[in-house]
C-alpha cells in the first residue's frame, strides 16, 4: 500500500535518517527506505484522532505511563487488546490474587481436528501491566465503558493454526533461546494458547543477536530492561509514546517474510479497527474521548482498515465454529508467564520488583481492583470530570530522545551491599558453604561485570552473573542453584489464586463437601486430612470425594497416605496429602466438564469405554471404576454388556492379562454382594470361554504374543470352566483348542503341557520324563530356562503345578554341571524376574514346603521325586494271591462297615454264623460268569476262578442279598 501522508512533525528527523543512510550505502537503497519508513509509521500513528497507547507485555514502564494517562485523560471508552469473548470474566479479577489468567477452555470441540481437543487460550494478567491498569480503571471508574476488541478464541485457532507447521518453525527460534524453567509453576497453564497483549520482540533472529552482541547482555529480557525500561521509566508521555511506535515499527519491518504470521497480525489489525469503528457508529463516541490499548507491534500497522477513517467493508469477520467454549480464571505465576512467551527466567519477578519502586520514585497512584486482595482500601468512587483532557498536538519527541547520551545511574552501594549480604545468607541456607569473603567477592564482581557492559550501576542480571560465579561450586548441595537463589531474592515466582466467587459451580462444590475437614484447602501447599470414619461417620462422605479427586485429577493434588478402596472393600480411617490449592487450576477445568464430580466421573468413564481405540481390559477397568466411586449399578450393567461387543470385535490376546485379572475381581465381588450374578458378567464369561478358545490355538504361534498373554488366556479358560459349563459350553471345544495348539517357542511348549495335564492328556509322570529328557539333551539344556518360564507362568492357569515346577529347577541345579549351570545361572533369573516376578512367591512357598526347613537336616533329606515310588494296585493285587482263601477276613474284622453298606443296600438279615450251611452265592456266579469275569479284571483279580468248595466263594454271599444287581450289570460287559 501506498505510504500515509507526511507531517512536518518528523521533517528534522527524516533529513537527518536521509543523510545517514546516504551515507553509509552510498546512496539511495533499502536501508534509507527502512528508516523513513519508520517515520512515516511514527507520524501516521500519532496523527491519528482516536489516540493509540503502545505497551509491552507486562512492562513496568507501559504500566507506569499507562496510570498517569488514565489520570490524565480520564477517557470513556478503553478498547482493549484482548478477546473480545473474555470480557465477563474480567470483573471477576477483584476475587483473586494476581497473577491470575483469564481462559477459554472447550472439552468438545466442532469444526476442528479432533486431536487438537481440548482447545485452550489463556490470558495472563499481572499488576505491573498496562492492560491492568486499564482494566481496573475501566471497571471502577463510573461511566467509563470497556471494550474488548480482539479476535475471538474461536478465531485464535482458526487462524494461529492453519498452518501448523509453519507456526512451530516461526516460534522457536528466539523463544527457546531463553531457556525457561520447567518447574511445577511453569505448567500452570498446561498447553494453552498465550494470547501476546503487546509482544514485542525482534522476529529476525540476526537483529535479536546483533542486539544482545552489542548491548553486552545474555539474553532479549536483559537488554529491554537495560536499553527500554530505565530510559522509558521518567519520560514524558508522548515521548514514551513516540519511542514505543518506532521499536514496533523497527521489528515490524525488519521481520522475516513468514507469510502465515504476517497475515494472522494484519487480519488482527483488520479485526480490532472494524470492531472500535462499528462501536463508535452504534454509541456515536467521540474518538477523542478513547483510548486504544495495544501492543507497539500492533499500533504501528499499514494496513488500509487502520484508523477510524480507514477503509470499511473489505474485511469480512468469519463466523465461529460450533465448538462451545467455556470461560473461567486460573491461577498463573511469573514463572508459567516467562515459560509461556519465551522470557528469561525471572524476568517478570524483577519487572514486579521494579514496577514497585518505580511508584515508590515517582509517587504514582495505580489502579487497582476495588475489594481485591492486597489492595487499599476503598475510597469513594469519583464521577468522571466533564472535561477530559484533550490528546495535545504532535510534537518531535524522537530526535531528542535519540540524541541524548544514555543516562547513568550512579552506584546504589546500599542496595548493592544488601543484596550481596542476602544472597550469601540465602545460599548458607540451600547447603552452600559461603561466607563473608563471598559476599564481598559478589559486590565487587558485580561492579566489574557492571563496568565492562558500560554501566555504571549493576542491574539484577550483573548481580546474578556475579552471585553464579563467586557462590555457585562443582555440584548443588541442595534443590535450588545460585541463579534460582536470586531469583527468589529479587522478587520470587508470585503464584496468583482465583478466589472462592470467581470459582467454577464444581470447585465451589468441591470445597463444600470437603469442609467437614477443617483444613483451609485453598492455600497452597500440601495438608494432611485425617479421617476417622468409624467414630465419625459424616466423613465418609468426604472420603467418597477425595477418592473421586484422586481418579480425576493430577496424583499428588490427592495422594493417599493410609486407607485403600478396593471392591467390597471400604477403610474405616483413612489419612490424606492434599494440595488442592496448588492444583488449583486442574479444579477449574473440571468446572468446565460438569457441575459435579459424579457428571465428570461418568462422562470420561463413558468416553473411556466408548472411545475408538478402548479394549476390553479399558471396558473392564470402567465397569470397575463405576463401582468404586459412583456405586452406580445401571452404569456399570450398561458398560459390561458394552465389554462384551468389544471383546467379541478383538482379534489380539494383546489384553489377556488384564481382562483376567479384572474378570475375577469383579466376579468375586458379585458373588459376595449381590444373591446372583448379573446377566453381563454371565454372558461376558460364556463369550470370553469361546472367544479363548478360538483364539488359543493361533496364540501358541503368533510370535508376538507372550507367553505370559497366552498363559492369561488359559487362566481364564480353566479358572471360570466350572461357570462356563454350568452356562452351557462345551469342555470339548477347550480340549479341541489345546489338540490343535503346536509352539515352536519353548516357553509356550512347556505351557501347552501344563495344559495337558490340567486337561488330563497327559499324566505327572510324563510331564516328569518329560523334563528329564530335557536335562539330558545338551542341544536344548541351553534353552531350558525358557521352559522354566513358561512352567512359571503355568502357575496362573494350574496352581496345582508348583511342585512339579520346583521339582524341574531342583533336577537343574542338581544335575547340570558347573561349566554349564553358572553361565546359565544369570540367564535363569533374569527370564524369571522379568517374565514371572508375580508368580514367583508361589514358587518360593511350594519350594519351602518341600524342602527342609533346617541346614543339619539337608544332608540326611531325600527330595520327594527321588523316593521309590511304590505301585498300590500291584500291592492290592499280590496280597489278595496270598490270602484268596481269607477273603471273608476283612468283613469280620471290620464288622461296622459291612453293617453300614448292608444297611445302605437293604439287607436286613443280620449275620450269619459260622458253621450254617454254605450261601448258595455260587449259582449267581455260575449263571452269570461275563460280569464277573468283566468286573475281577476291573478290579486286577487275575487268580481266576475258585474250587466249587472255596470258602472265598462265601465272600459273594452279600451279593446273593441282591441278585438284580449283578443282572442288571451283566448288559454293562456283554461285549467282554
Amino acid at each position: 500500500m501506498s505510504g500515509p501522508q507526511e507531517s512536518g512533525v518528523f521533517t528534522a528527523l527524516r533529513t537527518q535518517l536521509q543523510g545517514a543512510a546516504s551515507e553509509f550505502a552510498g546512496g539511495p537503497d533499502a536501508l534509507e527506505g527502512i528508516l523513513l519508513g519508520m517515520v512515516d509509521d511514527v507520524d501516521r500513528a500519532v496523527r491519528e484522532p482516536l489516540e493509540i497507547f503502545p505497551v509491552c507485555h507486562h512492562s513496568p514502564a507501559s504500566a507506569l505511563a499507562m496510570a498517569r494517562r488514565l489520570r490524565e485523560k480520564q477517557p470513556k471508552v478503553v478498547y482493549l487488546e484482548l478477546c473480545e469473548d473474555m470480557a465477563p470474566l474480567l470483573t471477576e479479577l477483584r476475587n483473586c490474587r494476581l497473577p491470575v489468567a483469564v481462559q477459554a477452555f472447550a472439552g468438545e470441540i466442532d469444526g476442528f481436528p479432533q486431536e487438537w481437543a481440548p482447545l485452550s487460550v489463556v490470558a495472563p494478567i499481572t499488576e505491573a501491566s498496562a492492560e491492568y491498569q486499564a482494566i481496573a480503571y475501566a471497571l471502577d471508574t463510573p461511566g467509563v465503558e470497556l471494550v474488548l476488541v480482539d479476535r475471538s478464541s474461536d478465531h485464535v485457532f482458526q487462524w494461529d493454526r492453519a498452518n501448523t507447521s509453519e507456526a512451530a518453525e516461526t516460534d522457536g527460534s528466539p523463544a527457546e533461546a531463553e531457556g525457561a524453567p520447567k518447574s511445577e509453576e511453569a505448567a500452570l497453564h498446561g498447553e494453552a494458547v498465550g494470547v501476546e497483549i503487546g509482544d514485542l520482540r525482534p522476529r529476525f533472529a540476526e537483529l535479536e543477536e546483533h542486539l544482545l552482541r552489542h548491548g553486552k547482555v545474555r539474553h532479549w529480557s536483559e537488554w529491554w530492561h537495560q536499553y527500554v525500561e530505565v530510559p522509558l521509566g521518567d519520560s514524558d508521555h508522548d515521548t514514551y509514546r513516540q519511542v514505543m511506535f518506532l521499536i514496533g515499527s523497527l521489528f515490524r519491518r525488519l521481520a522475516p517474510g513468514d507469510g502465515s504470521r504476517v497475515r494472522v497480525d494484519e487480519d488482527r489489525e483488520r479485526y480490532m479497527w472494524t470492531r472500535m469503528r462499528e462501536h463508535l457508529e452504534a454509541t456515536g463516541t467521540d474518538p477523542e474521548d478513547c483510548l486504544y490499548v495495544c501492543g507497539a507491534f500492533h499500533a504501528a500497522s499499514r494496513v488500509e482498515e487502520f484508523g477510524v477513517h480507514g477503509r470499511s467493508g473489505a474485511f469480512a469477520i468469519s463466523p465461529r465454529t460450533a465448538t462451545t467454549w467455556q470461560y473461567g480464571l486460573i491461577p498463573s505465576s511469573h514463572a508459567a508467564i516467562e515459560a509461556q512467551f519465551g522470557l528469561a527466567a525471572g524476568s517478570v519477578s524483577i519487572a514486579a520488583t521494579t514496577w514497585q519502586k518505580s511508584l515508590t520514585r515517582t509517587r504514582v497512584r495505580p489502579y487497582r481492583l476495588e475489594g481485591q486482595a492486597g489492595a487499599r482500601k476503598s475510597r469513594a468512587k469519583k464521577a468522571l470530570p466533564a472535561g477530559s483532557a484533550a490528546q495535545a498536538p504532535a510534537t518531535d519527541r524522537l530526535t531528542g530522545f535519540l540524541h541524548q547520551p544514555p543516562v547513568l545511574d550512579s552506584l546504589d552501594e546500599a542496595e548493592l551491599l544488601g543484596w550481596s549480604v542476602d544472597i550469601v545468607r540465602a545460599a548458607r541456607r540451600n547447603g552452600y558453604l559461603a561466607s563473608t569473603a563471598d559476599a564481598i567477592a559478589v559486590f565487587e564482581t558485580s561492579i566489574l561485570l557492571a563496568g565492562m557492559r558500560d554501566r555504571a550501576k549493576p542491574t539484577p542480571y550483573d548481580f546474578q552473573d556475579a552471585a553464579v560465579t563467586c557462590i555457585e561450586k562443582d555440584s548443588v548441595p541442595g534443590r535450588r542453584d545460585v541463579r534460582r537463589l536470586v531469583e527468589i531474592m529479587m522478587g520470587g515466582d508470585r503464584i496468583g489464586q482465583v478466589g472462592y466467587e470467581a470459582l467454577p459451580p464444581l470447585a465451589r462444590d468441591v470445597y463444600d463437601r470437603l469442609e467437614p475437614l477443617g483444613l483451609k484447602l485453598q492455600q497452597r501447599g500440601v495438608q494432611r486430612a485425617l479421617l476417622d470414619i468409624a467414630g465419625r461417620p459424616e466423613l465418609e462422605a468426604c472420603s467418597d470425594v477425595l477418592w473421586m479427586l484422586r481418579r480425576l485429577m493430577p496424583a499428588a493434588a490427592a495422594r493417599p497416605i493410609m486407607g485403600e478402596r478396593r471392591l467390597g472393600e471400604r477403610s474405616i480411617q483413612e489419612s490424606w496429602d492434599l494440595a488442592l490449592g496448588t492444583h488449583q487450576r486442574a479444579l477449574i477445568e473440571l468446572g468446565y466438564e460438569g457441575v459435579s464430580l459424579e457428571q465428570v466421573l461418568e462422562q470420561r468413564l463413558r468416553r473411556e469405554a466408548y472411545g475408538p481405540r478402548a479394549t476390553t481390559a479399558g471396558v473392564l477397568a470402567a465397569v470397575e471404576d463405576t463401582l468404586l466411586y459412583l456405586r452406580s449399578g445401571r452404569l456399570s450393567d450398561e458398560l459390561g454388556t458394552h465389554a462384551l461387543k468389544v471383546l467379541a470385535a478383538e482379534r489380539s490376546v494383546d489384553g489377556a492379562p488384564e481382562v483376567l485379572r479384572r474378570a475375577r475381581a469383579l466376579l468375586a465381588y458379585y458373588r459376595t454382594s449381590r444373591p446372583e450374578l448379573p446377566a453381563w458378567i454371565e454372558s461376558f464369561v460364556k463369550t470370553g470361554y469361546a472367544h479363548y478358545c478360538t483364539l488359543l490355538p493361533t496364540a501358541f504361534r503368533d510370535e508376538d504374543a507372550t507367553v505370559g498373554q497366552v498363559a492369561a488366556m488359559l487362566g481364564f479358560l480353566f479358572s471360570m470352566e466350572s461357570l462356563a459349563l454350568s452356562l452351557g459350553c462345551d469342555r470339548t471345544q477347550l480340549e479341541l483348542a489345546v489338540a490343535q495348539s503346536h509352539p515352536d517357542d519353548p516357553s509356550k511348549t512347556a505351557l501347552l503341557w501344563a495344559a495337558q495335564v490340567q486337561l488330563g492328556t497327559l499324566s505327572r509322570t510324563e510331564l516328569r520324563s518329560r523334563c528329564a529328557e530335557l536335562l539330558d539333551n545338551p542341544l536344548v539344556v541351553p534353552s531350558y530356562p525358557r521352559y522354566l518360564n513358561g512352567f512359571v507362568h503355568a502357575l496362573e492357569p494350574v496352581p496345582g503345578l508348583a511342585d512339579v515346577v520346583v521339582e524341574a529347577v531342583s533336577n537343574a541345579f542338581g544335575r547340570l554341571p558347573d561349566a554349564v549351570l553358572l553361565p546359565w545361572l544369570p540367564l535363569l533369573i533374569t527370564t524369571l524376574r522379568k517374565g514371572a516376578a508375580d508368580l514367583a512367591p508361589l514358587l518360593i512357598r511350594e519350594a519351602g514346603r518341600i524342602f527342609p526347613g533346617r541346614l543339619p537336616a539337608l544332608d540326611a533329606w531325600i527330595p520327594p521325586w527321588r523316593m521309590p515310588q511304590e505301585d498300590p494296585f500291584a500291592t492290592s493285587r499280590a496280597q489278595r494271591t496270598a490270602t484268596a482263601p481269607m477273603g471273608a477276613a476283612l468283613l469280620a474284622a471290620r464288622p461296622a462297615t459291612c453293617d453300614a453298606v448292608a444297611e445302605l443296600l437293604g439287607c436286613e438279615d443280620g449275620w450269619q454264623q459260622h458253621d450254617a450251611p454254605a450261601r448258595p452265592g455260587a449259582p449267581l456266579l455260575s449263571a452269570h460268569p461275563a460280569t464277573c469275569d468283566a468286573v475281577a479284571e476291573l478290579l486286577g483279580c487275575d487268580g481266576g476262578w475258585a474250587a466249587a468248595g472255596d470258602t472265598a466263594v462265601a465272600g459273594a454271599a452279600l451279593t446273593l442279598r441282591h441278585p438284580a444287581t449283578a443282572e442288571a450289570l451283566e448288559p454293562l460287559f456283554a461285549d467282554r
